[in-house]
């Protein structure tokens, strides 16, 4: 048999005199093997994210809020929902009577149209307390956050959002500046930086206006809260906080379907949820790369085809089967290895365009570039065998013969 280096240096020698052939097969592996690579890196990046906005506001947060579904949290049918709600009243007792809640942070929240200078706002407004921008660990652009010492004051916060939305009015400071919801006038005392959406974090922050929760009641028939926001004392134990939760809920509003959930239990669905989502992506990606792993055999099919003569000299000078067979598998390795390489690049190429674009963070998964090399290089070999099998049982006489 002859030397392995003799056979790459024949194989690439071969690769180089059929260029055209050589880039039409190298296509579909690079479609393929970036499609991959880019689809599992963008599915990576996500949980990775996800994952990075739970634990910037901490994973001891948990959160109360009224269920709609069985106890356990699922869905439910209208018999499910309760006419009971969460009451200011309800926080502040939750507060003193559960042990291991170090913070509790209840919040109404209302959709409007904010009028400034006659021109509707559109935006949600939230009633809160001080402790909201602890646990949401908001931080401030300009002026200050509600306290609780605003009582029933008509002041405002603006989220960054709402701030934008100011600012296209021509009000680069919307701080001091008067915007009226319900008929009442709301003076500005603070704007925030925006805030990372996703998480434990209500989406209404960025677009939205923060009130003090007392004054959000007097637009409610009743002292009512959406939800209620905790954070665990630091040596509390989360399973034995949230049953607590549901007792005090339990003893107090008997029948009411409570949901608590922590960051824990959300993560670790989120997690769940990613790996199905990546596998989605890897197996759409697979396709592709199917597809140009039949590219390949079919390119080297016709490599078998033009080269019928050049396989027959071989043969008469002395080449054995196992010889042929041998270039022609090395030829689609290298065809499929090159192609894998040139992918991979495209692949983490596409990857980070687009964590630029959705402020994703970006990280190359070596797993991810090993996977890659050893899918083409198993391509390579798969879809090569049989035109590597079929130029090698070539008859030797037959095959001088053609012209």
């Amino acid at each position: 048999m002859m030397p392995f280096s003799e056979i790459v240096r024949e194989a690439l020698n071969s690769q180089a005199a059929a260029k055209q052939r050589t880039i039409l097969a190298l296509i579909g592996i690079v479609i393929g093997i970036g499609s991959v690579i880019a689809l599992v890196t963008v599915g990576q990046m996500v949980q990775l994210t996800s994952l990075q906005q739970f634990q910037q506001m901490g994973t001891n947060i948990v959160t109360v809020q009224k269920g709609w579904g069985d106890k356990q949290g699922g869905g439910g049918g209208a018999k499910a929902q309760s006419q009971q709600n969460m009451s200011w009243a309800d926080a502040k007792d939750l507060a003193r009577n559960v042990q291991g809640l170090e913070v509790v942070a209840p919040y109404t929240s209302t959709w409007g149209q904010p009028l400034f200078a006659d021109h509707p706002l559109d935006m949600p407004v939230l009633g809160v307390t001080s402790a909201f921008a602890d646990i949401n660990k908001l931080k401030l652009r300009k002026g200050r956050f509600v306290s609780n010492l605003d009582g029933y004051a008509f002041f405002g916060v603006l989220g960054a959002a709402a701030a934008d939305k100011l600012a296209k009015l021509g009000i680069a400071d919307p701080v001091g500046q008067t915007v009226f919801f319900k008929k009442r006038g709301f003076k500005i005392i603070g704007v925030l930086e925006r805030a990372a959406e996703g998480g434990m974090r209500p989406y209404e922050i960025n677009p939205g206006m923060m009130i003090p929760v007392h004054t959000s009641f007097l637009f409610k028939k009743a002292r009512n809260v959406n939800e209620i926001m905790a954070r665990l004392a630091p040596q509390a134990e989360r399973h034995g906080v949230i049953a607590a939760v549901k007792r005090f809920f339990e003893q107090r509003h008997q029948g009411m379907l409570i949901q608590v959930r922590s960051a824990e239990q959300l993560i670790a669905e989120m997690a769940k949820q990613s790996q199905l989502f990546t596998l989605l992506l890897g197996a759409i990606g697979s396709i592709s790369l199917l597809v140009g792993g039949i590219g390949v055999m079919n390119v080297m099919l016709v490599a078998v085809t033009e080269r019928r003569k050049e396989i027959g000299i071989r043969r008469a000078l002395g080449a054995e089967q196992i010889d042929i067979q041998a270039q022609f598998l090395v030829e689609s390795v290298i065809l499929c290895l090159a192609g894998g390489l040139i992918g991979i690049a495209l692949g983490v190429g596409t990857a980070y365009v687009l964590s630029k674009i959705n402020s994703w963070i970006f990280f190359v998964s070596g797993w991810g570039l090993a996977l890659g090399v050893g899918v083409s290089s198993a391509i390579g070999v798969f879809f090569g065998y049989f035109p590597a099998r079929q130029a090698s049982r070539l008859n030797p006489i037959l095959a001088l013969r053609d012209e």
